[in-house]
């Protein structure tokens, strides 16, 4: 399973991604191994251009698998933080964090466009597939 992140998803819908890959992100949600966590929810909410939107948008995120926020993955957060910090490397994205201690706690991967989660799985012990949706500087 791979979790999406906003980076990715916010591209999908853009001419510039091949349509090979649109397709083939359309079957892995269809078959259900794209999954969603409630960072991701919250900036795609965001996103929504309208009251309609959004509720679209979430009724297609509801048939994902979720995975939760727990004191696992809080814990497991913090600590990728802490390991950044000591290198002098702690601002990213905090939503990133998250999400990517998500992927770690489900065993799963992060679908993205954001070279944050390649710095989380090299300098972290976070463990998860990184997963760029298009080669880094190509969208």
């Amino acid at each position: 399973m791979l979790l999406l992140d906003n980076s990715a998803w916010s591209q999908l819908g853009q001419d510039h991604v091949a349509d090979e890959r649109i397709q083939e992100v359309s079957e892995w949600m269809a078959r259900r191994e794209i999954g969603v966590c409630m960072p991701f929810l919250l900036e795609a909410g965001y996103s929504a251009q309208s009251a309609a939107d959004h509720r679209e948008m979430m009724a297609k995120f509801d048939e994902l698998p979720r995975i939760a926020i727990d004191a696992e993955v809080e814990r497991l957060a913090m600590r990728a933080q802490r390991e950044l910090a000591e290198i002098g490397h702690h601002r990213l994205a905090p939503m990133d964090v998250i999400i990517a201690a998500c992927a770690h706690r489900a065993e799963a991967g992060v679908l993205h466009y954001d070279g944050d989660y390649d710095v989380l799985v090299e300098r972290t012990t976070l463990e998860f597939e990184s997963v760029w949706l298009s080669p880094p500087g190509s969208l």
